[in-house]
């Protein structure tokens, strides 16, 4: 199946997931690379950028 631009953007564009309880979130990056978001459920600041499979 095609892979559209609007599709990953809405997917996987500033999404990202918590190391410790898998919880997603929406942030800009630059936020998250500089540790300013914190997880909702588990107040960690840890995250990874959500998959592409």
């Amino acid at each position: 199946m095609a892979r559209f631009t609007e599709a990953d953007a809405r997917l996987f564009y500033n999404k990202f997931v918590c190391r410790r309880c898998k919880s997603k979130i929406r942030a800009p990056s630059r936020k998250i690379a500089e540790k300013l978001v914190s997880c909702r459920a588990c107040a960690t600041k840890d995250f990874k950028p959500k998959r592409k499979k």
